[in-house]
Order: structure tokens, then C-alpha cells, then sequence
């Protein structure tokens, strides 16, 4: 193979590479625990925080909702991180964890 074939085929894994992460970034993501939701887009951008619990939460549940809502957001950069490692796997070791 020529120099000149392997910078055309770089090129292109390059276009792809991007490609498909713009896509992963236009898509939106809800991560949900018993309590919250939460939506991020694919760029891991925060789009909203939705209490799904009814009523007044009181001083002693404080916590409780603080790790509900550590348990949506991770849920949501979880499936961003799955997506991302579905859609460059084929690149995954040649781009060395860019994304």
C-alpha cells in the first residue's frame, strides 16, 4: 500500500469517526431512578431534572434524593458511554480513547 492510499484511508476513517459521533451528540439520553429523571444529549450536556416522587420531600429524604439523582445521571453518561463504544468500536484502538 501507498503512502498516498494510507492518507486516503485515514481521511475517511476520520469522516466516519466524526459522523458517528455527531450522531451519538444530536441524540438525547434519560437516565431514571425510583425518583428522578434526568436528559442529557449525547455531547453529556444536561437538558433537564424531572422529580418523578409526588409530595413534599422532606429534611431526611434530602439524601436520599441526592443519590437518586447521582444514580439518573450515571445511568444516562452510562448508556452515552455504551453508544459511543457500540458506534466506534471498529475504531476504538486506533483513535486511543479520544472520545
Amino acid at each position: 500500500m501507498n503512502m498516498q492510499a494510507i492518507m486516503a484511508q485515514a481521511q475517511k476513517m476520520q469522516r466516519d469517526v466524526m459522523k458517528k459521533k455527531d450522531e451519538i451528540d444530536k441524540k438525547t439520553f434519560v437516565g431514571k431512578s425510583e425518583w428522578v429523571e434526568v436528559t442529557f444529549t449525547g455531547a453529556k450536556v444536561l437538558k433537564g431534572v424531572k422529580i418523578l416522587k409526588d409530595g413534599v420531600i422532606e429534611e431526611d429524604d434530602k439524601e436520599v434524593l441526592e443519590d437518586m439523582l447521582a444514580i439518573a445521571v450515571n445511568d444516562a453518561l452510562s448508556q452515552i458511554d455504551k453508544e459511543t463504544e457500540k458506534a466506534m468500536g471498529p475504531y476504538g484502538n486506533a483513535l486511543n480513547g479520544l472520545f
